[in-house]
């Protein structure tokens, strides 16, 4: 059965997608908000709230909130990203009326105690600290700060110390309030689904959500560019290399996701045979797109250990733009096929289809089923690649950042005129 989508009277969207065979559904409730809805005095603020509806929510506690779901046999979680937050449970089946109430209480009815936010407020300080920490994370944040100056998507998604600690309960119940009103909600189901139990569970715990205040939306971006290097003592040098990519809805997002798969999407990459395998200039190396709803970036990442030799892989913006010129056909038909099993393995998972179907109708505000996803895949030319290699290094522009030893900030010196150049 192909997924169906129904719509409340208040704007709430819902999707069923029966899958035939399984004893096990997903349930997401997927908001259209996140960081960038956020101004630099309310960074985190999105990620914050995530976290508070744990703490109490419905009449239920923080730890009824999971038990209830663990009791029986589900597992609950959540995520904040730029521009959605995504509350699921997975359970067995007959386990969605469960799984319902929970994540509407999450979404409608949490507590906001003050003393759980200044408790919150601490344990996202110390994630705060764990993510600086951890360089393969640091790095990019730094890199995109620098690709988005001044702007929403140039902040952390888990915001700073100095802004989760600006947050008082009447301030994040209106912020709460306005980021999920009902317009902005997609349910989404999948898995051991009956579409008629679904509807009228939806109407039940979505149907009386009344319009938040207006006013909240998102900072259109604009990819700037610039560099940076933090010295510290580590054991690898880790670096990230960005250019200015698509959105999600311009014409040549398969052809950017395409081109990323061929420059550093796997272990037949250019960039993984010429870079690690025959020059051995780094221990790991990939290419990767993201597309925003209306601008996107292609990043490289690399990690190696500083040597004699500086520790970005120079080979990177050369194969970045001999790409862009001569793409080949066995190329392009390799990624497609990883595309395309990318997409159809992962729709063998409920929690994935849930997911999927909630992103597209933010996206796009229709589902894109999976054979239509496929034939833009196999649309895809190699001139289209030419193109979109010919947009990414178009502007000159790139932001990149690297974090290790002293002598790893040779790398901005050894790679940047190249992507300059190109």
């Amino acid at each position: 059965m192909s997924p169906r989508l129904h719509r409340l009277s208040n704007g709430v969207r819902v999707v069923a997608d029966p899958m035939d065979g399984l004893q096990s559904s997903a349930l997401s409730v997927v908001v259209r908000g996140g960081a960038r809805w956020e101004d630099e005095a309310r960074n985190g603020w999105s990620h914050l709230l995530e976290h508070m509806v744990f703490k109490g929510a419905g009449g239920r506690s923080a730890r009824d909130i999971v038990e209830v779901v663990e009791s029986a046999g589900g597992q609950i979680n959540a995520a904040t990203g730029y521009e959605r937050t995504s509350f699921q449970v997975r359970c067995l089946a007959g386990g969605l009326p469960l799984a319902m109430s929970v994540l509407a209480d999450l979404v409608r009815r949490p507590t906001m105690a003050e003393a759980d936010l200044e408790q919150e407020k601490s344990v996202i300080g110390q994630e705060i600290a764990e993510a600086a920490d951890a360089p393969d994370d640091k790095v990019f944040d730094l890199a995109q700060a620098h690709a988005f100056p001044g702007q929403a998507l140039g902040r952390p998604i888990l915001g700073t110390v100095e802004s989760i600690g600006r947050a008082a309960t009447a301030a994040l119940g209106d912020y709460h309030r306005a980021l999920y009103s009902p317009e902005r909600i997609v349910v989404s189901a999948a898995g051991a689904v009956d579409e008629d139990e679904l509807l009228a569970l939806v109407e039940t715990a979505f149907a009386d959500a009344q319009p938040g205040p207006g006013g909240l939306s998102p900072q259109p971006g604009r990819f700037v560019g610039g560099a940076e290097a933090e010295a510290r003592k580590l054991e690898q040098a880790h670096l990230v290399l960005l250019v200015e990519g698509v959105g999600a809805s311009d014409p040549d997002y398969f052809a950017l996701r395409l081109f990323a798969e061929i420059l550093g999407g796997g272990m037949s990459s250019r960039l993984f045979q010429i870079v690690r395998e025959e020059m051995g200039l780094a221990y790991a190396i990939d290419a990767y797109c993201e597309s925003y709803e209306d601008v996107g970036v292609l990043g490289v990442y690399a990690r190696r250990a500083p040597a004699d030799a500086p520790p970005a892989p120079p080979g990177a913006a050369e194969q970045n733009a001999a790409q862009a010129e001569a793409p080949t056909a066995p190329e392009l038909a390799r990624a497609k096929a990883q595309m395309k099993a990318h997409l159809f393995m992962g729709r063998e998972s409920p929690l994935a289809r849930a997911e999927q179907a909630a992103a597209h109708l933010h996206l796009f505000d229709h589902l894109l089923p999976p054979e239509v996803l496929g034939a833009q895949i196999d649309a895809t030319t190699l001139e289209d690649l030419r193109r979109v290699g010919g947009r990414l290094l178009g502007s000159g522009r790139s932001a990149m950042a690297v974090l290790g030893p002293k002598r790893a900030g040779a790398a901005l010196q050894a790679f940047a005129p190249t992507a300059k150049a190109a």
